[in-house]
């Protein structure tokens, strides 16, 4: 799967889990750009993202998500 593939998989996401069609992920995304990811959502943003691409974040690489794009390299890592 290649970075643009996850960006709409991601997308798909978190529209789910906000309820709103209108999110657009970029790379520079961050929590405070989207109402309600509170640190309650982090934790279902991650056990969904997991579900969804099939693999395992550490505690320490979840600390270390700035923005959608190191969520999306870590991704990428991870599926090699």
């Amino acid at each position: 799967m290649d970075e643009p593939q996850i960006y709409s998989s991601l997308d798909e996401v978190f529209r789910e889990l906000f309820d709103d069609d209108n999110i657009n992920l970029t790379p520079e995304t961050t929590a405070e750009d989207v109402d309600g990811w509170d640190s309650f959502n982090h934790l279902n943003i991650i056990v969904a993202v997991e579900m969804k691409f099939g693999v395992r974040f550490e505690t320490a690489e979840i600390e270390h998500l700035a923005n959608i794009g190191d969520m999306v390299r870590l991704i990428v890592a991870k599926s090699g």
